[in-house]
């Protein structure tokens, strides 16, 4: 069995371009067409510099042949100005040495010889989260921290797996312990019911817990209010449904590491080159500062924005003190679609 033919499915959880100064770039990360699934939890509320966020790259016309014998230098035109672009190469920096081109020469040569099935169309959907990056990917708390933010990417990507027929295996009992009904996964994705409503008084934004309320609540987990309707008192050992449990994860504490840890901001006051691709599938870029800025949302009024529907919750919901969850992405309301 050629293993180059058989379908991949990814479901990564706010990838980002935060590694290194230097822009670089790995073969096939653009000319890759054997992804038959691609779904991305992305965060909203993230905004460090060399986080942001690394969307779904629509190939250009030229990478799209990248499989066939093809010249690889190519006339882009860009405003009034035409510029010369070494196929495949997305830097848009200054001139190149010979290493570098050498090596784009190497990578060119691999995407040549295992890059001819473009067949396959790949099924994408992104959808926005309230969080920062370690909220979205899990590791602003420990695992076993109930409730937190990550949870609500991690029911979703489970169940999207079920949804694209995957064909991955999981364990009912870890299903369980998400609040995840088995019999409501397999064979057949039902439908979710309606999110709780918010009720005003009751249910909070939660802001970070201090140490001592964290060993507390761990030694008394008894504390953590879930919304309970049957009108008894509520405790931890009555099974949760999931939309109990989502409710109170969405309401849990966003862990800013800008806010957090101050070294973040040295990064923010140096300047950073962003690529971002524009709706021509074009690349354009830009060097500057990012100052703590939040994130944008590409290509909202053609396209739209898919915005999960806890992030609503959010914005229904109060801090104890009255203030109002506000996301660091700008995002126009008329254009959301929500999510379950």
């Amino acid at each position: 069995m050629d293993v180059r033919r058989l379908p991949v499915i990814l479901n990564p959880r706010d990838t980002v371009n935060s590694v290194g100064l230097l822009p670089r770039r790995l073969p096939f990360t653009t000319s890759n067409t054997i992804v038959r699934t691609f779904r991305h939890a992305v965060a909203l509320d993230e905004r460090r510099a060399k986080f942001k966020a690394n969307h779904w790259n629509r190939p250009q016309a030229h990478e799209e042949k990248l499989g066939v014998e093809c010249k690889h230098q190519h006339k882009h035109h860009d405003g009034a100005h035409d510029h010369e672009h070494d196929d495949h190469d997305h830097d848009h920096g200054s001139k190149k040495g010979n290493g570098v081109s050498d090596r784009n020469k190497t990578l060119r040569a691999l995407e040549k010889k295992y890059g001819k099935d473009r067949n396959m169309n790949t099924d994408i959907e992104e959808v926005w989260f309230a969080g920062c990056h370690c909220d979205i990917g899990g590791g602003s708390v420990d695992n076993d921290t109930k409730p937190n933010l990550a949870r609500i990417p991690l029911r979703w990507m489970i169940r999207e797996c079920f949804k694209t027929n995957t064909g991955i295996m999981f364990h009912t009992d870890l299903l369980k312990e998400f609040g995840m009904n088995p019999d409501a996964l397999y064979p057949e994705v039902l439908p979710r019911p309606p999110a709780l409503p918010i009720v005003r008084g009751k249910h909070h934004i939660q802001h970070i817990p201090s140490k001592s309320v964290l060993a507390r609540l761990t030694q008394n987990q008894q504390e953590i209010h879930l919304p309970n309707f049957s009108g008894s008192e509520s405790t931890l050992e009555r099974p949760r449904t999931e939309e109990e449990l989502e409710l109170a994860d969405a309401l849990s504490p966003i862990y800013d590491q800008l806010s957090l840890k101050w070294f973040w901001w040295l990064l923010e006051f140096w300047p950073i080159k962003v690529r971002y691709q524009k709706s021509d599938n074009s690349w354009a870029n830009y060097l500057g500062w990012n100052l703590g800025r939040g994130r944008i949302v590409p290509k909202q009024r053609k396209q739209g924005v898919k915005v999960h529907r806890s992030v609503k919750m959010r914005l229904e919901a109060e801090y104890p003190d009255g203030s109002k969850y506000v996301p660091k992405a700008t995002f126009d309301h008329k254009y959301v679609t929500w999510v379950d």
